[in-house]
């Protein structure tokens, strides 16, 4: 598999069940919209988690994460997340993941993923994996 995009774009809208009762992304939401960014990204590099685990033995699991919310996201906004990969380690590989709210950037977030194993014990990310991420 060739070089991945270093940049994958998704949008979402913000719906009713992802606020508070003043109308306000609920905080742990955008850890949420994240995640979705970072399985679409794999996605569109060709890896898709459940085929991961059942054909490939591994999963997955967020190991750290270092969060910045710079402003709130409201009812009915249209999100951009934007997913990069930032580095690539042995077992693990970082992301770094920014939404906007048109051309504000309202939060970012960089996260550690590690590579596990079925036996849920770090094993080495994949070079076919290494390769399409670009590292």
């Amino acid at each position: 598999m060739s070089r991945h995009s270093p940049i994958h774009k998704m949008d979402i809208r913000v719906y009713y069940e992802d606020t508070d009762a003043g109308g306000i992304v609920y905080y742990a939401n955008y850890l949420k919209f994240c995640e979705r960014g970072r399985t679409e990204y794999l996605r569109s590099a060709g890896f898709e988690n459940k085929p991961l685990m059942e054909r490939e033995g591994f999963i997955f699991v967020v190991r750290r994460l270092d969060a910045d919310y710079i402003a709130p996201s409201f009812l009915d906004d249209m999100l951009r997340i934007e997913t990069s990969p930032a580095e690539m380690k042995n077992a693990s590989f970082d992301m770094k993941q920014d939404i906007f709210r048109g051309q504000d950037k309202i939060f970012t977030l960089n996260v550690t993923l590690v590579c596990v194993g079925l036996n849920k014990r770090p094993v080495r990310v994949p070079d076919h994996l290494r390769k399409a991420l670009g590292a």
